[in-house]
């Protein structure tokens, strides 16, 4: 296939790659930002130096047989150590640290002892598509092949028992697109083991003098290749829940902007809505609170104790009598402003309205309901009078 899963491969981790870049940008501070966008660099960068092309290439321009072949397995190393680096920052916990550098320090011996026993040893012989079992009995060359598969094998080993494990935590349970996440990166990462295993099965074959060299290059590209997808799919999930949430928040928030809309155009306060879909949730949050710091003085605390009271013996769920209560209050404010000398007539409640996003959706879902009864009682009020 002359490497075309590998560059395939290597776009698809770019894609991810461009996703997570913005985020990065904003966010430079984010340690766990970083390790993503250094695992799913490395990983691409497997992809496009073990292509057979880019051996070729290395080899030719570098004057050095097989050179690509340490720079490929350095990468490698890189991204298995990416990863362990990454599930240790998202478990975080007061040891993260301490695991953190310690798999570094081991990684970072791996590349130097890639590099060391590449040099003591001979390669003369290009391969661009079997080295690992072609020199699998080399001195030196021999063992910095196990060496770095070794190293692969247990990062997606360890990285998938701790996403899982941590999948299955209670306090993950409550987050479904993290545990979904996970789960995905559990699975990617053990698929990626398909990459290291059949090598390491096709090494140990050609010690025992069996040729197994199409374990290596037919089984582990695609092990590779799917474990890598899986991967920028399970990392992408979070962004994707934080949308998908942050669009379902705008949608929710509609009955809430549309009381306030009249107040919003009579005092200019709303803005123009910006282009990115992405700030629109932002966009409608703020110009609500614009408009209920527009309405405030106008809040009747007899509104409020009636239907907080009503609710309350209808339900018996403080909360929810709350969220209905400061719904009618609003709705009455934002008719009140239209008045033309609209001022307070009687005390405001106690309390000041919530304005945290979560207690804005709710208001905005209890102004629904509001609407929503009185558009039955007055189609009873029209069935009962026509009767």
């Amino acid at each position: 296939m002359s490497g075309a899963i590998n560059y395939v491969s290597c776009a698809v981790l770019w894609i991810g790659l461009l996703v997570k870049l913005p985020d990065l940008v904003h966010q430079w501070n984010d340690l766990s930002l970083r390790a993503i966008n250094v695992l799913l660099a490395s990983a691409s960068l497997c992809f496009l130096l073990g292509a057979p092309p880019t051996v070729g290439l290395i080899n030719r321009v570098s004057g050095v047989p097989n050179l690509a072949a340490p720079i490929t397995y350095a990468s490698i190393t890189t991204y298995s150590a990416s990863s362990l680096v990454l599930i240790a920052l998202l478990r975080g916990g007061p040891s993260a640290r301490q695991t953190i550098r310690r798999w570094i320090y081991a990684y970072l011996a791996v590349v130097a002892g890639i590099a060391v026993l590449f040099s003591l040893g001979s390669a003369p012989e290009e391969r661009r598509t079997d080295f690992d079992t072609h020199y699998a009995t080399t001195p030196w060359i021999g063992q910095m092949i196990v060496l770095y598969l070794v190293a692969h094998l247990t990062a997606v080993t360890v990285s998938s028992i701790w996403s899982l494990r941590w999948a299955g935590e209670a306090e993950v349970s409550r987050r479904p697109w993290l545990r979904a996440s996970l789960r995905t990166i559990g699975a990617g990462t053990i698929i990626s083991a398909g990459y290291s295993l059949p090598k390491l099965v096709a090494v140990a074959a050609k010690w025992s003098g069996r040729d197994w060299s199409m374990l290596g290059t037919a089984i582990s590209p695609l092990g590779a290749g799917l474990g890598a997808l899986l991967t920028v799919v399970g990392l992408s999930l979070p962004l994707v829940g934080h949308h998908l949430a942050a669009w379902r928040h705008f949608m929710r928030l509609a009955p809430l902007d549309a009381v306030l809309d009249p107040v919003l155009k009579t005092r200019a306060l709303r803005v123009t809505r910006p282009r990115s879909p992405f700030l629109w949730t932002t966009w409608r949050r703020s110009t609500i609170i614009n408009g209920l710091h527009a309405v405030e003085s106008l809040f009747n605390g007899q509104v409020y104790n009636e239907v907080f009271q009503a609710e309350l013996t209808r339900t018996g769920n403080p909360e929810l009598a709350d969220v209905m209560a400061w719904a009618a209050t609003i709705a009455a404010a934002a008719r009140g402003s239209a008045q033309p000398a609209a001022t307070s007539i009687m005390a405001s409640p106690a309390s000041s309205v919530p304005r945290d996003p979560h207690a804005l959706v709710l208001i905005a879902d209890a102004l629904k309901e509001l609407d929503r009864s009185a558009r039955v009682k007055r189609s009873s009020s029209l069935s009962a009078g026509s009767v």
